[in-house]
């Protein structure tokens, strides 16, 4: 039983990581995440090899000024070295000036996981997309709640960078 929690916590640890590396676009990241011979499968917008999903990834991602994947019901079933999640996520995406957007979009990652060498990574991550709202972006009221704040980026001059000295980024790939 000891075992099962203890693999359950890495597997959540693994889609967290997934999320921040996704936000912070820190691709090397992403690409540890994934074994070499998994699969992702984003429906329509992208499907193939892990190592193709993250040379992809910095052509999507380019379109936002900003992302926020976030992750709320995480269900896994684990059996030895395989196991199987569900992971509810909301992700908001601001596109760039002049006329920003913000697309949210509700769904769930349907992931298969391998633990190989002692460690748990993606062996498949599909997305079943459940629900979407697209709206003008209020820049307005964004600069009123965030003008004493650090602003968040998606890139190595993120803040997080900054205050936490264990959340290192990796060395970008494609």
């Amino acid at each position: 039983m000891w075992q099962i929690a203890l693999d359950k916590f890495a597997l959540h640890e693994l889609v967290l990581r997934y999320c921040r590396a996704i936000d912070r676009r820190d691709y090397g990241l992403v690409r540890s995440l994934y074994h070499h011979d998994a699969i992702d499968d984003h429906g329509r917008l992208f499907r193939g090899t892990a190592q193709q999903f993250v040379e992809w990834l910095p052509s999507i991602l380019a379109r936002y000024e900003a992302t926020v994947h976030s992750i709320s019901n995480a269900l896994f079933a684990v059996e030895g070295d395989f196991a199987e999640g569900e992971i509810y996520t909301v992700a908001y995406h601001r596109t760039h000036p002049p006329e920003q957007r913000e697309v949210i979009i509700g769904g769930r990652y349907l992931d298969r996981y391998e633990r190989r060498d002692g460690e748990w990574r993606f062996l498949r991550r599909g997305l079943a997309l459940d629900w979407v709202d697209e709206r003008p972006f209020n820049s307005m009221s964004w600069a009123r709640s965030a003008a004493a704040s650090n602003p968040g980026r998606p890139d190595a001059d993120d803040p997080s960078y900054r205050f936490l000295s264990l959340l290192r980024r990796t060395d970008p790939l494609p």
